[in-house]
Formats: C-alpha cells, sequence, structure tokens
C-alpha cells in the first residue's frame, strides 16, 4: 500500500515539475544535481533508496545536512558572483576614466632634426635713442678685436626698419630694427651688433630684442607693422646690458599640437664685461654689445600624441559587459533553482502529513 501510494505521488510530483519550468530552460551544472538526487528512479520505476529513506523520515539528519550545505554553498556562490559582478562594474568605470583622461591630457614625444642651414631669423632690436654702430657677420666663434669702439663702422647685415603701434597699449609707438639673422650653422656663423648711447634717463640701460622664425616673412609681407604686432604678441622679448658683450646662442623648438603649430625659441646666453680704454671724454657714450648664433645644428620637434586607444578600451569594456551578463544570468536560474527547491520542499512535507494522516485513519 505504501509503495503504491509512493509511487503515485511521485508521479504527481513530477508532473507539477513540469508544470513550473520547461526542460528547455532547466538550468545546467550544478542546479541539476539536487533535482537529479530527488528525482532519481531505480530502473523498476520506483523510487530509489534514498527518496525512499527520505520519505518516510528514517534518516532526518543525513536529510537536514544536505540541505544545509546546499543552502551554503548556494549563499557562498552568490557572494562570490556578487564580488565579480562589483569588480567588473569598477572595471568598467576605471577603462571609461582613463580613457577619457589620456584623451584630454597627450603625452608630449620629442624628437631632435639635423638641419645643414636653418631658416634666416628676424632679430628684431628696439633701441631707442640708441645709435647703430655696426652690424657684421663672423665664423667659426671668431671675433675680431674692436677697431675704435664707439665710432660708427662699415656692415655686412640686412636690416629693415619697421614702426607700429605697440599691441598692448594703443597709444605706445614701437620702433623695431629688425636685422637678417644668421643661417649657416655647420660654419658656426655669428652676427655681431655695437650701439652706443649717449643720454640716458633711465637707471638701468639695456636694449630690448625680439626673436622670430623667419625674415622673410616679414619683407614678403603687405602690411609690415600688423606682422610686427603679431610678433610681438607671440614672442617673447630679451635684454642685453650696457658696458657688456651678450653672447646669445639661439635654439629652435617646433611644437604640434592637434590642430596648430607653433615655433618658440630659446636661448642661453654669456656676458663678458667690456673694457672701455676709450679717453673718459668719451666714455659718456655708453656701448652695447651683442653676439647672435646658433647652439646646434638640431631642431627640437615637439609632438603631442593622444595615448588613448578606442579599440583597447573597447575590447576591455565588451569583456566587462559580458561578465556582468553572465552574472545576471547566474542570478536568475539560481533565483529560479531556489524557489524551485522551496516547492519541492514543501510537497514533500505536504505528501509525509498526508500518508501520517491515512495511516492514522487505517489504524
Amino acid at each position: 500500500m505504501l509503495r503504491k501510494e509512493n509511487s503515485r505521488s511521485y508521479k504527481e510530483f513530477n508532473n507539477d515539475d513540469d508544470d513550473d519550468e520547461e526542460e528547455t530552460t532547466r538550468s545546467p551544472g550544478f542546479f541539476e544535481d539536487p533535482i537529479e538526487d530527488l528525482d532519481a528512479d531505480d530502473p523498476n520505476g520506483s523510487i530509489s533508496k534514498d527518496a525512499e529513506d527520505d520519505s518516510s523520515g528514517r534518516n532526518p539528519p543525513m536529510k537536514f545536512s544536505r540541505a544545509c550545505l546546499k543552502n551554503v554553498f548556494t549563499v557562498v556562490l552568490i557572494f562570490v558572483y556578487l564580488v565579480l559582478t562589483a569588480v567588473a562594474a569598477f572595471l568598467a568605470y576605471q577603462t571609461i576614466s582613463d580613457f577619457l583622461d589620456k584623451l584630454n591630457h597627450p603625452v608630449m614625444s620629442v624628437t631632435y632634426k639635423e638641419v645643414e642651414t636653418f631658416t634666416a631669423p628676424g632679430i628684431a632690436l628696439y633701441p631707442g635713442k640708441a645709435k647703430l654702430l655696426s652690424c657684421k657677420h663672423h665664423y667659426h666663434d671668431y671675433i675680431p678685436p674692436l677697431v675704435d669702439p664707439g665710432k660708427p663702422q662699415k656692415g655686412d647685415c640686412i636690416t629693415e626698419e619697421v614702426t607700429y603701434i605697440g599691441p598692448f597699449t594703443n597709444e605706445t609707438v614701437r620702433k623695431a630694427l629688425v636685422v637678417r639673422g644668421p643661417t649657416d650653422v655647420r660654419n658656426k656663423e655669428l652676427i655681431f651688433i655695437q650701439f652706443s648711447h649717449n643720454e640716458t634717463d633711465e637707471d638701468f640701460s639695456a636694449l630690448t630684442y625680439m626673436l622670430f622664425s623667419n625674415f622673410s616673412l616679414l619683407t614678403s609681407s603687405a602690411n609690415k607693422s600688423e606682422f610686427m604686432r603679431d610678433c610681438e604678441k607671440n614672442y617673447s622679448t630679451w635684454t642685453f646690458s650696457g658696458g657688456f658683450r651678450t653672447w646669445v646662442k639661439m635654439s629652435l623648438v617646433r611644437t604640434s599640437g592637434k590642430s596648430s603649430e607653433s615655433v618658440e625659441f630659446r636661448q642661453e646666453s654669456t656676458v663678458v664685461k667690456f673694457n672701455d680704454k676709450r679717453p673718459e671724454a668719451e666714455q659718456a657714450n655708453e656701448l652695447y654689445f651683442a653676439v647672435f648664433e646658433w647652439r646646434d645644428p638640431y631642431i627640437q620637434e615637439i609632438r603631442l600624441i593622444v595615448t588613448a586607444n578606442p579599440w583597447s578600451s573597447l575590447a576591455i569594456l565588451c569583456g566587462v559587459f559580458m561578465a556582468l551578463f553572465k552574472a545576471a544570468n547566474f542570478a536568475k536560474l539560481t533565483v529560479r533553482w531556489i524557489i524551485r527547491m522551496r516547492k519541492r520542499i514543501l510537497r514533500n512535507k505536504e505528501r509525509e502529513l498526508s500518508q501520517v494522516t491515512s495511516e492514522k485513519r487505517q489504524r
């Protein structure tokens, strides 16, 4: 009697399981193991010995132990997947943040290009009341001894005088004497310039100069005043003092950005005191000496490079989203499995109670 009743209840139990979930949606892996333990049949179509012992209540400690271990294992596995999901979400956030940071902060790539000759730069001098005495080209870092310092001498420089309104104040008139700079860096070409100033109204005596990239741009410009205004906006100015010889060694730096290119002059200068041997009556005229030459035959090129790679970031994000999808799918299957197991436990309890009630009635 008990055997037949158990077989009938088991068939009803299987039918209920089929109604809860179709076979195609059953979860793989460890989700099938507990179900197979509960549904295992012997070849004769009867319930297995373990299921029979559990249903008859002859081994309750083992049943409780197995159910407890399954619940603990499920909780631990859910916790592990939650941790992995949190790590994947953090990795996605970090990947996007790094990509945006690299996109907004490009790195600098510095290279040095060797040249035989430089394009002649423009040397804009602002003498004020000072008078140009001479401007000569020399080579191989050699300047001959001075002859009659303080007196005008014949020069060989190409010069251009430009008068314009200052870019920062509309009332300031600027007078610039622009000299064509040296080009032959291999032979160490230099330009030696002398000025004299017999009256000074300032506390400190110095002449201002400015360097720009190409002298021919000035000569070919239709509006030279506007050209000099733009140069003064974009280039720095320096000074050299009276009573000294200032030796300026120039270097050129080109910076290529995302959409534009800029040119900058860098310089190294050394100052040597001039030993004035003129008569005391002539020493009232203060002398200014300046030397301009290229430091070395290299142009420093700086390029701004964006190191952010969208493809690598996209690949990482795809992996992260796949991991999140797998975690979500696992959570869904876990919830289904827990609900299914809960229903089975309740049905087993109801079946056991009905069996006990029927036995008491028969007695």
